[in-house]
């Protein structure tokens, strides 16, 4: 079955840019819709970004936009988050997860995803 890893995570200031990647094993992801998630106040998770199978649908959540790039290499096996002019409030553990119903519509909510990494650490000092 598919695993998934992510890495890139890390310290960093305010300002300064992080790449994060969840690579998978077990089987392919082309046909899955990949999502971020992390952490939010008053809820378990709340999603980041996310991407759809083919790569042409993607959401991101309002606080991250023209910040923050979901893309994804299929012939990789990998999904990445791109994030630049981080601030402080983004510090905290990022997971991404996939949509195991192939070829699914693009979905925000964390009950659609099935399998999830076991999640990165960003920290963003001021």
């Amino acid at each position: 079955q598919v695993q998934l890893v992510e890495s890139g995570g890390g310290l960093v200031q305010a300002g300064d840019s992080l790449r994060l990647s969840c690579a998978a094993s077990g089987g392919s992801l082309g046909t899955y819709n990949m999502a971020w998630f992390r952490p939010a106040p008053g809820k378990e998770r709340e999603i980041v970004a996310a991407i759809s199978w083919s790569g042409r649908n993607i959401y991101y959540q309002n606080n991250v936009k023209g910040r923050f790039t979901i893309s994804r290499d299929n012939a990789k096996n990998t999904a990445y988050l791109q994030m630049n002019s981080l601030k402080p409030e983004d510090t905290a553990v990022y997971t991404c997860a996939a949509d195991l119903n192939r070829y699914a519509a693009l979905t925000t909510t964390f009950e659609n995803y099935e399998r999830w990494g076991q999640g990165t650490q960003v920290t963003v000092s001021s």
